[in-house]
């Protein structure tokens, strides 16, 4: 288990690793994905030492869940901030900031929250409380900043949880 873990000291990111470069190649050939693999080595034993306490990960399969619910939520929120823009009124929107008193602990976790909801359109994370306990969200339209608070623990760190913790 010790050779495993050096010589993939970050087995997940390797696995990305290899699939990002045949993914930017835009082609799954054999010289691509040997190309992919040696990355997939190289770069995390080169950077193991910059993680000293890499992230662990309970149940690395909900990421495919997590993943589909994000871009699913990126598609939808696409299309109601462009009918804000286009047939709402500025006076009519309703900006509001939003605190998030978080539940999650692990910082990876915090912050692939904050950036999920930064990729969002409509909304960004905006700042993180000295202990890491309240994110603050800025949104561009939330009439009810109740509703989306809760929506934002339910679709995201409810799984972030499972995912992280």
């Amino acid at each position: 288990m010790k050779l495993a873990r050096r010589v993939f000291p970050h087995p997940h990111l390797s696995a990305l690793l290899v699939l990002v470069w045949c993914l930017l190649n835009n082609s799954f050939s054999l010289n691509t994905v040997v190309f992919g693999l040696i990355l997939g080595l190289v770069i995390p034993f080169a950077t193991a030492q910059y993680w000293p306490d890499r992230p662990r990960l309970k149940r690395p399969l909900m990421i495919v869940e997590y993943l589909i619910v994000v871009i699913w939520d990126i598609i939808v929120a696409n299309v109601v901030v462009a009918y804000l823009i286009l047939f709402r009124r500025n006076a009519s929107l309703s900006p509001n900031w939003v605190a998030i008193p978080l539940e999650l602990r692990s910082a990876e976790a915090i912050t692939v929250l904050a950036g999920t909801i930064t990729l969002t359109p409509g909304t960004v994370s905006a700042d993180l409380s000295s202990g890491g306990h309240v994110l603050l969200v800025h949104c561009l339209n939330a009439e009810d900043t109740d509703s989306v608070r809760d929506e934002i623990k339910s679709r995201y760190e409810r799984r972030l949880k499972e995912i992280f913790e």
